[in-house]
């Protein structure tokens, strides 16, 4: 069984930046597709940031000029580092991978627990 474990929220103030981590771990064949989304009290989830094996990183508009999004195939592992952040940053973030697993034919989703986000003076 395969998961997603997130870390790096926090508290910061407006301007200030934090760096989130995700790693996958478990019986994984390979990893397709890792992203990051976020969702605010009150809204609906939303992609920040997507990084297809492969390919190029993919930014919200939001976020494009402030976040990088970085991966570590090596390690099954997504970062994501916000700087200038905003208070209407504030939110919980999470991780998402497009997986194939042993035995298990197709792309499976998984989502990691998820990571508050504050920023506030």
């Amino acid at each position: 069984q395969a998961q997603l474990v997130e870390s790096g929220g926090g508290l910061v103030r407006p301007g200030g930046s934090l760096r989130l981590s995700c790693a996958a771990s478990g019986s994984i064949i390979s990893i397709t597709h890792m992203s990051w989304y976020r969702q605010a009290p009150g809204k609906e989830r939303e992609l920040v940031a997507s990084f297809p094996s492969g390919g190029s990183a993919n930014y919200a508009d939001s976020a494009r000029g402030r976040f990088t999004i970085s991966r570590d195939n090596a390690k099954n592992a997504v970062y994501l580092q916000m700087n200038s952040l905003k208070v209407e940053d504030t939110a919980v973030y999470y991780c998402n991978a497009l997986m194939r697993l042993p035995l298990r034919p197709g792309e499976w989703d998984y989502w990691g627990q998820g990571t508050q986000v504050t920023v506030s003076s």
